[in-house]
This record gives C-alpha cells, sequence and structure tokens, in this order.
C-alpha cells in the first residue's frame, strides 16, 4: 500500500512540476503582445499546480519516511521526520520542492497576470523539476561520472517539464469554450515549434546518458529480462508515440491551419484534427509520466 501511495504521489509531483514550468514558459514565449500573455485560464491553472506539488511533496516526505521507519504511525513522529529532513538528501530535496512550490503559489496569488509572473514561476518550476534529480537515480551514482549524471538527469527532467508543460497549455487553450482566435492559436503553435524540438533534442541527449549509468551499454540486450527493462522499454515506446504525434502537428496539421487561414477558408476541420491529435499527444504524456514514476521506484539493472 506504501509502495502505490508512493509511485501515485510521484506521478502527481511530476504533473504539477510539468505545469507549473512548461505552461508560463510557453506563455512567455509562443504568445506575442500584452493582451495574449493575461489568458484567463493561466492563473487558476498554475495555483492547482503549485498546490499539488507543495501537498504531494509534504505527503510524498511521509510515505518515504514510513518506508524508512517501518510504518505510517512511526513516520508521523517528530524524530523520524526530523532525521528525514537533516540526515537524507531526499527528504531535503523535498522539502526544498515544497517550499519552492509554496512560494510560487504566493507570488501567482499575489501578482497581476503577466510576464514578471509568468517568469518567476518559470523559475520555481525549473528548481522543482530539478528537484527530482535528487529523488531519483541521478544522484545515486557514485565517482567521477556522478556530476555528469546528476547534472544530465536536471536537464533531462527540465526539457521533459518544457514538452509536457507546453502540451498542457495548449490542451486546455483548445479544449476551452472561450478559446482564443484561430490565428492566435496558429502562432502559439508556430512559436513553441523551436522550443519544443529544444526539448526534444535535450531528451535524447540527456536519455542517453542516463542511461549509460543507469543501463550500460553491455546490459542493452537484456533489458527485456528485468521489471525495469520491461518499463523502460514501454516508455521509449511511449516516447516515439508521442514524438510522432508532435511531428503530425508540427509538420502536416500546423501548416493546413495555416493555409486555412491564409485563403479565408472554413477552419473548424483543420481545429478539430489538431485538437485531437494534441489531446491524444497529452494523454500518452500523462501515461508516460506514469512509467516514470514506476521506474523510480526500481533498481535499474546497473545496481544489480
Amino acid at each position: 500500500m506504501l509502495e502505490f501511495a508512493i509511485i501515485a504521489l510521484r506521478w502527481l509531483q511530476y504533473s504539477g512540476a510539468v505545469v507549473l514550468l512548461g505552461a508560463p514558459l510557453f506563455l512567455l514565449y509562443s504568445f506575442k503582445g500584452g493582451d495574449a500573455l493575461n489568458l484567463t485560464w493561466a492563473r487558476p491553472t498554475l495555483i492547482v499546480s503549485s498546490v499539488v506539488v507543495a501537498i504531494g511533496s509534504l505527503a510524498a516526505l511521509v510515505m518515504q519516511t514510513a518506508v524508512m521507519a517501518g510504518s505510517l504511525s512511526e513516520a508521523v513522529k517528530p524524530a523520524s521526520l526530523s532525521f528525514m529532513v537533516t540526515g537524507t538528501t531526499l527528504g531535503m530535496a523535498m522539502v526544498a520542492r515544497a517550499v519552492v512550490a509554496i512560494f510560487s503559489l504566493v507570488a501567482l496569488a499575489s501578482l497581476k497576470p503577466g510576464r514578471t509572473l509568468w517568469g518567476l514561476t518559470v523559475g520555481a518550476g525549473l528548481i522543482v523539476a530539478a528537484s527530482f534529480a535528487w529523488t531519483g537515480h541521478g544522484a545515486a551514482t557514485e565517482g567521477a561520472g556522478g556530476l555528469l549524471h546528476l547534472v544530465a538527469d536536471i536537464i533531462h527532467a527540465a526539457a521533459a517539464a518544457l514538452w509536457l508543460g507546453a502540451l498542457a497549455a495548449l490542451t486546455i487553450l483548445l479544449l476551452r469554450r472561450a478559446a482564443p482566435d484561430d490565428l492566435t492559436i496558429h502562432n502559439a503553435l508556430h512559436g513553441f515549434a523551436g522550443l519544443g524540438t529544444l526539448a526534444v533534442g535535450l531528451l535524447v541527449l540527456t536519455g542517453l546518458v542516463n542511461s549509460w549509468f543507469l543501463v550500460g551499454p553491455a546490459r542493452v540486450g537484456d533489458l527485456g529480462a528485468s521489471v525495469y527493462g520491461q518499463l523502460l522499454i514501454a516508455k521509449l515506446v511511449l516516447f516515439g508515440l508521442m514524438l510522432a504525434l508532435a511531428a503530425g502537428n508540427r509538420f502536416r496539421l500546423t501548416p493546413v491551419l495555416g493555409s486555412a487561414l491564409a485563403g479565408g477558408e472554413d477552419t473548424r476541420q483543420a481545429l478539430q484534427r489538431l485538437r485531437r491529435s494534441v489531446v491524444a499527444e497529452t494523454l500518452v504524456g500523462a501515461a508516460l509520466l506514469a512509467v516514470v514514476a514506476v521506474l523510480g521506484t526500481l533498481a535499474p539493472p546497473s545496481a544489480m
């Protein structure tokens, strides 16, 4: 039961973190002009994400303490929690994540929507995303390669948040009844293309580095023999599916919408296709995060 709770809380934290970083960066990068930045859905969405990260981190701290202490009743004792927070990098990272999320929540509640607020939220989201390196396998590597693995894991988490958080923002944008005009949506999709390509490139590069440390070239052929390896294969399949959907959006569906706008044609069909594709990509991303949440609780092949 505790293991399931830890996995569920990891998934919630990942989901909140990607929105906290990716959505405001999407607003800054993809929209031009002050009016476009004042989207009414943005601040409530980021507030919810901050709350999810803060509560999820603190709840995960208690659950991880329960695993180490042997029971939930022992975990809630001040001495157990104090040791977890002050004596382990895992506990420190969770508390830091919660504090940053609370800071983000205060900023979102007190500042007006706009570039300043989105910039502060991006900074908070970046710290939250980076903190996962200390609650996963990234900080476990010792020796000369330890720093390289840690840095790669941080960049990997940030790049994933850029992509998935922007997807969440796009999904909300396309599904809302009071959506922006078609040209604004097209410009947002077109504007995000460069950032999305950068995120994918960083994911591939840092994923290879992480796999080198967690799996190793000699064990690649035996991936299917372990639960970790099977889940890693599932993660790669989901990543490939997301990549195919993203490529279809960028190189086929978005240009079709642009052509319809340029020709003064009806854009409803083009928008409907884009809506279905973006929602599908977002759902695959949510499933990928669930796989990552489970992977983080398993020992990699390199540790066996």
